[in-house]
């Protein structure tokens, strides 16, 4: 090994000393942090744009992946000034990254084959990427020996892919946004190369050529941090139809409220979860059916429902004591409980003091729940991926069984029997699979079509009768008997049970509504 480094050209040898040879591999740290950065960003911003798809991501780090491993390869090919190499394909990479976020927003509703864009991007990065770090190897190869060059470069890459995963959900997402992190990190880049450019007297001949187009980049991308909002608010105008009066990216999703005339909208990573021309279907129906048998109601649990309308609803029945609400996410909650014009459409339901607004994972913390419920309400988002999948799994109604009263009622959202029958029927047949009765039905609401529940018992038998509180919009025992005939297109059919394990749910829920997907 001795002889064969002793005899690689000169321009193989790193000077300045030991600093800066450290600056180097310390850019391995840098380089790493971004690239996770950049797909990171990627698979977020798919899953706002395309929808939140366990297939997304996959798809993007596989992508991602399989670039980094041609770009290793075609690393081989590069000779000569390998500092001018490295130097170069750090400013590409930070131009390419940094623009990532902000291009693809832009043309989201401007192209057809949007995907085709996406998907170049990822794999221009990964490719970018991976010729870097076999770069800096052969750099450095006469400055270590082999053992501890290897140990130094791939210490400084998990390190930096650690940062990455750790700080964009819990830092750069919620305070910063996609496109201003896309922008900040191609900075970073941007910043590695100019330091590099003055630091390494190899680097004078092309010093002045490379300050010129980093200068343009850095100036350009400073104003797109100054403009991100507006680039946001462009792209958000152009997907949705109506007015985006908010937009906020939390650590969980994306939320945006629309306005018209008529109605406001709620959207949670592009998917809408209700118009507030006709929620008081969807809610009513939720509810009431289940309320109407229940004058012994007085612990209530309602797990999701972070917008307070189910609570609303909830708080039209004097006898409740205590509603406790899970839901994930504080940024929902709060909107919520603060927007006056939000707070309004659920009649202050949040601020209510038999009201207790938990946000956590609904799955953890039901399994150190040890209270009786009389009802509770399940109105989590559809089972769209496996993270949510699992709260429509055995498992986890095992624990709804568990913290169910004997005489006591849950219902279940369970998405539309009609354009997801197999999904509905799975959600049924799991939740039958852990002991309780099922009782399925649906309603019509305008904004979603038809739309199913499923209600569920221990011992008790459900009848359609009780009183209902008065000033209902859409409810009554009329409505209520409709709800519960299937027609044969929606009518059961034969699906396999959902598990942690298999998430058979999430695959029914792709295959039914695969078809209508944006």
């Amino acid at each position: 090994m001795a002889n064969v480094e002793q005899s690689q050209p000169e321009s193989y040898k790193i000077t300045g000393g030991k600093m800066s040879q450290f600056l180097l591999i310390l850019s391995i740290f840098v380089i790493a942090t971004c690239g996770l950065i950049y797909e990171l960003i990627a698979g977020t911003l798919a899953s706002y744009l395309l929808g939140d798809s366990i297939t997304q991501f996959s798809t993007i780090i596989g992508i991602y992946l399989f670039a980094m491993g041609i770009g290793s390869w075609f690393s081989k090919y590069l000779d000569g000034n390998l500092l001018k190499w490295f130097i170069k394909i750090e400013i590409l990479v930070g131009i390419v990254g940094g623009c990532s976020a902000p291009v693809l927003f832009a043309v989201f509703e401007q192209v057809a084959s949007f995907r085709l864009i996406l998907y170049a991007f990822v794999g221009l990065t990964g490719v970018l990427v991976g010729l870097e770090i076999p770069l800096l190897m052969r750099l450095l190869r006469n400055n270590y020996e082999f053992k501890d060059l290897v140990s130094n470069v791939f210490t400084f890459d998990y390190i930096g892919g650690l940062l990455a995963s750790l700080i964009f959900p819990l830092l750069l997402v919620p305070y910063l946004g996609l496109i201003r992190t896309s922008l900040f990190f191609g900075l970073l880049n941007i910043a590695v190369a100019l330091l590099l450019l003055y630091r390494f007297k190899e680097a004078r001949s092309f010093r002045r050529s490379y300050t010129a187009i980093i200068v343009g980049t850095i100036l350009v991308f400073i104003a797109g941090l100054i403009y991100a909002e507006k680039i946001m608010t462009y792209s958000e105008g152009a997907t949705f139809q109506d007015k985006v009066i908010y937009s906020k990216s939390t650590t969980y999703q994306r939320i945006v409220i629309t306005k018209n005339n008529r109605e406001l909208r709620l959207f949670l990573n592009g998917n809408l979860q209700f118009s507030s021309a006709d929620e008081y279907r969807y809610h009513e129906a939720l509810i009431h059916p289940a309320m109407q048998n229940l004058p012994q109601a007085r612990n209530v649990l309602v797990l999701g429902g972070g917008d307070g309308l189910a609570v609303r609803e909830l708080l039209k029945y004097p006898q409740i004591q205590t509603i406790k609400l899970v839901d994930l996410d504080p940024g929902m909650t709060s909107l919520f409980q603060k927007n006056e014009m939000l707070a309004q459409l659920n009649n202050h339901s949040l601020q209510s003091p038999k009201v207790k607004v938990i946000n956590t994972d609904a799955f953890s913390w039901i399994r150190n729940d040890t209270t009786k419920y009389q009802l509770v309400i399940i109105d989590f988002p559809d089972p769209a991926n496996y993270s949510v999948g699992k709260l429509y799994s055995n498992a986890f109604y095992k624990e709804i069984y568990r913290i169910l009263d004997e005489n006591g009622i849950a219902v279940v959202q369970s998405t539309s029997p009609y354009i997801g029958r197999r999904s509905f029927w799975c959600i049924d047949h799991t939740l039958a699979s852990v002991g309780f009765k099922t009782l399925p039905y649906h309603t019509y609401v305008p904004s979603f079509g038809e739309w199913g529940y499923v209600m569920v018992t221990k011992n008790f038998s459900w009848k359609n009768e009780g009183t209902l509180p008065a000033g209902l919009r859409y409810v009554t025992n009329a409505t209520i008997k409709e709800m519960m005939f299937f027609p044969p297109d929606m009518a059961e059919e034969p699906t396999e049970i959902n598990k942690l394990n298999n998430q058979v749910l999430v695959h029914y829920f792709e295959s039914d509504w695969g078809p209508y997907a944006h």
